[in-house]
């Protein structure tokens, strides 16, 4: 008789479910990340020696900050949304973007207006399909999708405290589903800042000693041009970066795996091939997950990545960068949606990966 296979143990824990459900669940849209960060700090500081901060938002725990070869593990912290952009003499609300919101799945989608007096409630109207014209219909558009927070003028919007500048993040809450795939909206990349804060705990709890600094970075600003890498590099000056973000699953429908790639949620991380990578910390990657038996997926970048990994590749002469790619389904939606046990595979992925990186390690390919 064959014997039944040893179900792998999961790392992650109740506490960290806790965590990663009321960092969902919190708003942190790009230029407002701050209390985002702050649940973020408070979750991985008991696991760092310290940390630092920068003028704009971007936070990092630093474990050995003594050492003088600086090693950077980072995602981002950012969601997108919406500003308010002009409010009609009756009450209505049109918005421009704040990063790539998806204006096609904004009818009828329920939203939090934040003002300094508060969150105030209010929801994309839409035409009802009885008032359509069969074959004339409009196609949602920043011209044509709108806020209604159950005003009846411009005066009763101003006094609720919604002003021109104000953000709007949709309120979709943090679920399981199968107990499989997490979803919510801005896995992309709160994933990536909570798989970092998950490698640091482990670090800690398993007292995993690192021959160089190690600075867990989450930075604010990507999704509007990866503005928090290009700063925070800048101050810790890293001699490798390890960047985390999120792909295209492309195995769901309407989706062209000859455009996109061939990507599968729960096959494991995707690892990026591209100039911005640095083929031999890659292939440092690479024979990491070869030996510890980590399934891992391929795909090409053309020119540039589009994550943070280009901020630290390009900075401070050049600094040898690979992005460990997390698979997603439905991105930039409300119902982003991870498998688990890709996340717990791009965690284990980065914690053996940096014990195979030596302090001073020497990346250049001609010495």
């Amino acid at each position: 008789m064959a014997k039944s296979k040893k179900k792998k143990s999961s790392l992650l824990t109740e506490k960290s479910m806790a965590f990663l459900e009321a960092y969902i669940n919190n708003a942190s849209p790009t230029g407002f990340e701050t209390s985002g960060q702050r649940i973020w700090l408070d979750y991985i500081r008991p696991y760092v020696d310290t940390y630092i901060t920068d003028n704009y938002g971007t936070v990092a725990g630093v474990v050995n900050a003594d050492a003088k070869y600086k090693v950077v593990i980072e995602a981002h912290a950012d969601e997108i949304s919406w500003f308010v952009h002009y409010i009609t003499k009756e009450g209505f609300i049109y918005l421009r973007r704040n990063g790539g919101s998806d204006h096609q799945i904004a009818p009828s989608k329920r939203v939090n207006i934040h003002t300094s007096k508060g969150i105030v409630k209010a929801v994309f109207g839409w035409p009802a399909i009885h008032t359509r014209e069969p074959g004339r219909e409009e196609a949602p558009t920043l011209k044509n999708i709108f806020l209604d927070c159950g005003c009846s003028n411009e005066k009763e919007v101003a006094e609720l405290g919604i002003h021109v500048g104000c953000v709007v993040t949709y309120e979709d809450e943090f679920m399981v589903l199968n107990n499989r795939y997490f979803v919510g909206r801005a896995l992309d990349n709160r994933m990536g800042g909570f798989m970092i804060a998950e490698v640091a705990r482990l670090l800690h709890e398993q007292k995993i000693k690192l021959p160089f600094a190690l600075y867990i970075v989450n930075s604010v600003q990507e999704e509007v041009g990866l503005r928090g890498a290009e700063m925070i590099t800048q101050t810790i000056k890293p001699d490798v970066a390890i960047v985390t973000d999120v792909t295209h699953d492309t195995q769901t429908p309407m989706m062209n795996k000859v455009a996109q790639g061939d990507i599968a949620s729960g096959k494991g991380p995707s690892l990026t091939y591209g100039p911005a990578v640095h083929n031999k910390l890659l292939q440092l990657i690479i024979d990491t997950a070869s030996k510890h038996e980590i399934p891992f997926q391929r795909e090409v970048a053309s020119r540039t990545t589009g994550t943070d990994t280009d901020a630290f590749a390009y900075s401070n002469g050049g600094v040898p960068s690979a992005l460990i790619s997390l698979p997603l389904r439905y991105m930039h939606t409300t119902v982003e949606s991870v498998h688990r046990d890709d996340v717990e595979n791009v965690i284990n992925l980065i914690i053996q990966s940096l014990r195979n990186i030596k302090s001073g390690h020497d990346f250049r390919y001609i010495r």
